[in-house]
């Protein structure tokens, strides 16, 4: 009986999240706009901090708990390079609000960076790069170019090494190329790797519905310095 309240809730609570995460979207594209051509860089972040706050607090809606841990241990001061597995569209706000303070930059299909109020904005204003995966070496260009960014302002480059989203929760291997062009442009980076659990199941059935009462948990381990690890002893390290 309880299974089939909470799938009962998944129908009736998803359109009304949907409808606030929506409206987020599309009233933070101008905020965005109006931000960065005002108070630039710094303005436009908070603007961006705030609506991914809002974004994973509206997740109350779907009973959804979200839980942050480990982040004490996060290195102040050097650029960081962030190697998690990646369970939906989800974590992407959970890291720009938990690594706020860090200032998270992602690696993202260059399809992303048209069309989506707000997110796509962001992307191309925010610092990210956007890679075409039809162009080899454009997408060296573009992560090459981040980790020499990242690595002037000592901020964070986040990186999905399974290359694409789980949609059972179990790790694919991790590609090492990415991170391998990230290390190169990024010598004094420490890596990071991020555990995300419990995001899969929010979108167990796509966005409608979506899964009430899941809990979601975002927990870093300890820091890693890249060293005389290889690439690939690297990757095997930060594969949890």
């Amino acid at each position: 009986m309880k299974i089939v309240i909470v799938k009962l809730l998944g129908y009736l609570l998803t359109p009304i999240y949907l409808v606030v995460f929506g409206v987020l979207l599309v009233v933070f594209h101008p905020i965005q706009m109006i931000c960065r051509n005002l108070g630039g860089y710094g303005a436009h972040k908070k603007s961006v901090d705030v609506m991914n706050f809002l974004i994973i607090k509206s997740l109350f809606i779907l009973g959804t708990s979200t839980s942050f841990r480990g982040f004490e241990k996060l290195p102040k001061e050097r650029p960081i390079i962030l190697i998690s597995n990646h369970q939906s569209l989800f974590d992407i706000p959970a890291i720009i609000w938990g690594f706020r303070d860090h200032h998270p930059k992602f690696i993202a299909k260059i399809e992303l960076g048209k069309g989506i109020p707000s997110v796509s904005y962001n992307l191309r204003y925010g610092g990210s790069a956007l890679i075409d995966r039809k162009k080899p070496l454009q997408s060296v260009r573009e992560i090459g170019k981040l980790g020499r960014y990242i690595e002037k302002k000592k901020y964070t480059a986040s990186i999905f090494p399974e290359g694409t989203r789980t949609k059972d929760g179990k790790m694919k291997p991790f590609l090492s190329a990415g991170v391998d062009t990230l290390l190169k442009a990024t010598p004094s980076a420490v890596v990071v790797p991020l555990v995300i659990d419990g995001n899969y199941e929010l979108l167990k059935k796509g966005l409608y519905p979506m899964s009430c009462g899941v809990n979601v948990q975002y927990t870093v381990l300890d820091p890693i310095e890249p060293g005389t690890l290889t690439v690939e002893e690297l990757a095997m390290k930060t594969e949890i």
